[in-house]
């Protein structure tokens, strides 16, 4: 339950993020919204492969193949997850599928995951964005990495 809970508010942040920057703000046809520059913009990118617009290519096939990957993945975290024990171990795999699922929506409803924050700092200018399912996947991912090698006694 934790799992789905954890997955649940994940999804819904990212989905109120996307639907309030995206399309109330309209950046989809602004394209670039000056928030505190550098440090934090909203500048629109249609990512339509995996990070950093890898396998970008094939469109279509591309688009629902990792669609399907995407909701395969997600299946088998919860199954895996189901079976280990601890808070934070659960609340980190409903991150990542919550994450996954606000990316997939976007697939379906666009065509592709929808990124726009971009932050830069220090004389930097990071040409690349992502958005809030990416922050919940990175997050979740690096839970389960250090928390899934301990043992009841380790925590």
């Amino acid at each position: 339950m934790r799992i789905v809970l954890s997955a649940l508010v994940a999804f819904g942040l990212d989905r109120l993020s996307k639907v309030w920057i995206v399309e109330w703000a309209n950046l989809k046809e602004r394209h670039y919204i000056e928030v505190f520059d550098p440090y934090l913009n909203f500048a629109m990118g249609w990512n339509k492969g995996v990070n950093f617009g890898l396998f970008a290519g094939h469109e279509e096939w591309t688009r629902w193949g990792l669609t399907v990957l995407a909701l395969v993945v997600c299946v088998w975290i919860v199954w895996w997850a189901r079976a280990q024990r601890g808070l934070w171990l659960h609340l980190g795999a409903g991150l990542v599928v919550g994450g996954a699922l606000g990316n997939v929506w976007d697939r379906v409803q666009y065509g592709a995951v929808a990124d726009y924050l971009n932050m830069s700092c220090c004389g930097f200018r990071n040409p690349y964005t992502f958005n809030v399912a990416d922050i919940f996947i990175f997050a979740g991912a690096a839970m389960l990495i250090v928390l899934s090698g301990r043992t009841k006694d380790d925590a």
